[in-house]
């Protein structure tokens, strides 16, 4: 049993990576009478004596490439279970996909980031379908496992294949009518990421499957590009960890007044799916998020279909020609319209 060896080291993502698919659950208490549940690999959930009203899931490892959010979580859960860290806040972390951390690749055998809101059941199971069913089982077992009036929140944590212009940035996904919270977006610069991308349409990804399903504030936040593990500068990522850790261990956590000028806000122009091998872009690997193009200029050819920039300084984001077919290959942004949805 991992019991005694998760007590005294902290080290749950080593205990996850060794038993990539499968853990099983166990519940321990500690000094502080915070409440310890291992749900499964890469799946643990502190729970305080006094918890405050925020309930609040912290993920990484949906791809397993991503490591300095791996890392960030890591060090949260050692110290958390050392009782370095003392919380306020019911906490859900979650690795998603631990066997392709072990592989130091995306996924094994799907994207898992395309399977949530019910999309791994459209096609037969594989290991990261029946992960994401899971996944969204621990998810809605962990809001609904409190009653009353709650907070509830979503920060998917990732890296990105390719450098940006900007840096950080996260994907606020597609609420509907809803508002965008100026108060989410304050989180979001303390923790060193000034660049929002609105999202137009559902999705299949995590922070969506949260967002729409619960209410949850549900990011994807990207905090910078792939690196392998060891060669992350970690203080690169300080003003994220630290707003993790207030977030966290704190009761009420105030953040600077909202100034739109802060900001670099985005919404989505088009996305450009891959449906023939015969897929390119016009740019090379080289070119990072948010590049900009000239009105007119050829963005990616799809077999027989060419794609030109729209307007002037439509910019790319994710681009990747080697998605499965069927699947977003990039998507286009241009900057922000209308902001009166933000309050």
């Amino acid at each position: 049993m991992y019991l005694t060896q998760l007590k005294n080291s902290g080290d749950f993502l080593s205990i996850s990576r060794e038993n990539e698919w499968h853990l099983d659950p166990v519940a321990f208490q500690l000094k502080n009478g915070t409440a310890v549940k291992v749900i499964d690999t890469g799946v643990i959930s502190f729970e305080p004596l006094n918890s405050g009203q925020k309930d609040i899931v912290l993920s990484s490892a949906i791809h397993g490439n991503e490591t300095a959010p791996i890392e960030i979580c890591d060090e949260l859960i050692q110290k958390i279970i050392k009782e370095e860290l003392t919380l306020t806040q019911r906490v859900l972390f979650i690795y998603g996909n631990p066997a392709s951390i072990n592989i130091e690749k995306r996924f094994v055998e799907e994207n898992l980031n395309r399977l949530f809101s019910g999309a791994h059941s459209g096609a037969p199971a594989n290991n990261e379908r029946i992960r994401a069913a899971k996944l969204e089982q621990y998810v809605s077992d962990f809001f609904n496992g409190v009653t009353g009036e709650r907070t509830r929140a979503h920060y998917d944590l990732h890296t990105a294949i390719r450098g940006s212009k900007n840096e950080k940035f996260a994907v606020y996904p597609f609420i509907g009518d809803a508002p965008w919270k100026k108060e989410q977006l304050s989180f979001l610069l303390a923790c060193g990421v000034n660049t929002v991308l609105m999202m137009k349409t559902a999705a299949t990804t995590f922070s969506y499957f949260s967002s729409n399903q619960f209410g949850a504030d549900a990011f994807t936040i990207e905090l910078g590009q792939v690196k392998p593990f060891g060669h992350n500068d970690m203080t690169r990522f300080a003003k994220t960890k630290e707003t993790l850790i207030n977030l966290i261990t704190e009761t009420e956590v105030s953040y600077p007044e909202f100034e739109l000028n802060d900001f670099e806000l985005f919404e989505v122009n088009r996305a450009i799916n891959r449906t023939n091998e015969d897929f390119s872009f016009s740019f090379g690997d080289d070119v990072e998020n948010f590049t900009g193009f000239t009105k007119g200029a050829l963005l990616a050819k799809d077999g027989p279909i060419e794609y030109f920039a729209e307007t002037e300084g439509e910019a790319v984001i994710f681009p990747n020609a080697d998605v499965a077919l069927g699947q977003r290959a990039v998507l286009t942004v241009i900057p922000l319209k209308d902001t009166h949805h933000l309050v």
